[in-house]
């Protein structure tokens, strides 16, 4: 049985060498025959040793460049250039071994030119032939019950996958549509351009097509909506590859099928960013991050891991987003020193002895509560967590030395109507103020939604659209910033470099989106029809909530940075000792659980916070009004 399988695997490598050698052996005797036709008078002679030399060089030179490693039915381009480094080194090793043997004797020069030619053709015909026969086979084989695919796109990613599909007797490709003028009526591999994207949907009626492949990696954000909606139109499940930046970053495979996902869609485009400054200011060194284990605390581990810090530090307090994150880390970067803390950042005596032990240069403070409609009636937890949390972490990072202390925050802190946004605004004047009172540099950075966060929209409206529906929206008119995880965290490490203390820095989150359109969007893509098939039900704002969403208020006058998706709001400045009076007597409220004196305190230290508008959340506001007092 060993024996059997042995011969099995051996036996298709072993005819192809036969196969090669016969091929060099004929394309010889040809080319001699050949030159000998031009003078009949002559006879053609072969020394004792001339084909036992020509088959041992050639044959050797063949297995060199690699050509038995690949597989004669994926024939392709790089086949046929291996075949013609063999076929030219090979000539020249043949000349150089006869001219020892016999100085060239009866062997022409022209036989030298003619081989080489003889030999590519007869070493890469057969493998094409059997290539194109056997595709044609699968496209017969499949072709009564295969179903009928057109793929978007004709470029280099549309022509691999065309390839790859066409090795599917499920599937057949009846044509390519794709917008460049140049491709008009061009045929790729073996299929026509059958016309614009715009024609989409007179062209899959016209042939009769079954699903639409995506394959456009390289497309910008906008450009995917174009091809979705149109997509739509046709009502045909299609699918995309993936795009290239997942691609480069691992998070997908190339040319791998998939559903088109909302993050196809509301992604925005590549963002250049200074790598080189970035890299400057973590690599080789000791980095701390809160929050670790949280949507935005994680990737800012990953990222911070790649660009090569010295030592990282997680402190998180769930304990199953610690273990994670911490495993993940150790697995991907095994050269990395890495520690992980279990403990609330408000612990003032684990954070000081943290801090102690990894003397972080720079810390990164993702910890916060974030849940908007939740923490309308948790002021107490809210303000612990998000403002004295936040002053505990700081307040030891300035007395250890750490270099930059980074506060990520929230677009919600901008005329805050939340107890979530009050609070993260009460956390930024902290750290704005702290900053000129210290050798740290305190840089804060501002943005809106993530898309796939935690407890974010898009994983609730996942879950209800898995589940049938409806799908809740609170507001038809409601509109969100949204912004990649990845990219939110590059642009908090850019703006880390910026900084020089005290800034608020707010990334540029492109246009708002409605919740409503997301809503839709994302139904569709499920394969589902918006209303009928998956009713979307309106149940009002929700208690803290805004209609819209701001990056700046209108006093800290904002202005751009060398980055042109980071913009800077400049710093007003607060009575420090007002504002220490002002949270010690907050602490001892929370202490005393009394949430009447922390209300009264959050408002002291946010005159412009309104707690009649939080207690009533149906009375859609202004929210576009000054903070008056609080400069």
């Amino acid at each position: 049985m060993l024996l059997r399988n042995a011969v099995a695997r051996i036996h298709p490598r072993l005819a192809v060498v036969v196969h090669d050698l016969t091929m060099v052996a004929l394309a010889w005797w040809l080319a001699k025959l050949l030159r000998y036709t031009l003078q009949p008078n002559e006879a053609v002679l072969f020394h004792t040793l001339e084909f036992p030399l020509v088959l041992l060089v050639q044959g050797l030179i063949l297995r060199w460049t690699g050509l038995y490693r690949s597989v004669w039915r994926f024939a392709s381009l790089p086949d046929l250039w291996n075949i013609l480094k063999a076929v030219i080194v090979g000539t020249v090793a043949v000349a150089a071994v006869l001219f020892v043997y016999d100085r060239l004797d009866d062997v022409p020069r022209a036989t030298l030119v003619l081989y080489p030619a003889l030999l590519a053709a007869l070493l890469g015909g057969p493998r094409l032939a059997y290539r194109y026969w056997k595709d044609s086979r699968s496209e017969r084989h499949g072709a009564d019950d295969a179903k009928r695919v057109i793929i978007i796109g004709a470029d280099r990613a549309g022509e691999v996958l065309s390839r790859n599909v066409q090795r599917d007797s499920s599937y057949r490709v009846v044509g390519f549509v794709d917008d460049r003028p140049s491709l008009r009526d061009a045929v790729v591999n073996g299929h026509a351009v059958l016309g614009p994207i715009s024609n989409l949907r007179s062209l899959t009626r016209e042939t009769a097509a079954e699903m639409l492949l995506i394959a456009m990696p390289e497309a910008s954000t906008g450009e995917m909506r174009r091809v979705v909606a149109l997509c739509n139109e046709t009502d045909l499940p299609y699918r995309t590859v993936p795009r290239l930046q997942d691609v480069l970053a691992g998070r997908a495979q190339d040319n791998e099928i998939k559903e088109v996902a909302i993050e196809d869609l509301l992604g925005r485009d590549a963002v250049e960013l200074d790598w080189v400054a970035i890299h400057a200011a973590l690599s080789s060194r000791r980095v701390l991050v809160t929050g670790g284990g949280g949507s935005i605390g994680s990737e800012l581990c990953r990222q911070i891991a790649r660009l090569g810090a010295h030592s990282l530090t997680v402190v998180e307090h769930s304990e199953y987003n610690l273990y994670r994150i911490m495993q993940e880390l150790r697995a991907d970067f095994p050269e990395l020193i890495v520690d992980g803390v279990l403990a609330s950042c408000g612990d003032a005596v684990a954070m000081r002895r943290t801090f102690t032990e990894s003397m972080p240069q720079v810390v990164f403070h993702a910890a916060a509560y974030k849940h908007v409609p939740l923490l309308q009636a948790q002021l107490r937890a809210s303000f612990c967590n998000n403002v004295l949390a936040t002053r505990t972490v700081a307040d030891i990072a300035a007395a250890t030395g750490v270099e930059c202390f980074v506060l990520i925050s929230t677009d919600k802190a901008v005329n805050p109507t939340s107890v979530m946004g009050a609070c993260k605004r009460t956390a930024e004047i902290y750290c704005q103020n702290l900053d000129a009172r210290s050798k740290t540099r305190f840089i804060t950075v501002r943005f809106g939604n993530v898309l796939d966060s935690a407890g974010s929209v898009v994983p609730l409206f996942r879950r209800q659209i898995r589940s049938g529906g409806p799908v809740t929206v609170t507001h038809p008119e409601m509109t969100r910033y949204f912004m990649l995880i990845p990219e939110a965290c590059q642009l908090i490490l850019q703006a880390a470099t910026l900084g020089t203390g005290g800034e608020i820095f707010a990334l540029d989150m492109g246009e708002p989106v409605r919740i409503r359109d997301l809503a839709e969007q994302m139904i569709r893509l499920a394969g589902k029809k918006p209303g009928s098939e998956i009713p979307i039900v309106y149940t009002g704002l929700r208690a803290g909530e805004k209609l819209f969403e701001e990056l700046f208020h209108p006093l800290e006058n904002y202005s751009s940075t060398r980055h042109a998706k980071i913009f800077l709001a400049h710093h007003r400045e607060v009575s420090w000792e007002l504002l220490q009076t002002l949270l010690d007597k907050a602490n001892d409220a929370v202490s005393a659980f009394d949430e009447e004196e922390l209300r009264r305190c959050v408002s002291s230290l946010l005159p412009s916070f309104r707690w009649s508008e939080v207690a009533q959340p149906d009375n859609v506001v202004s929210i576009r009004r000054n903070e008056v007092g609080e400069s």
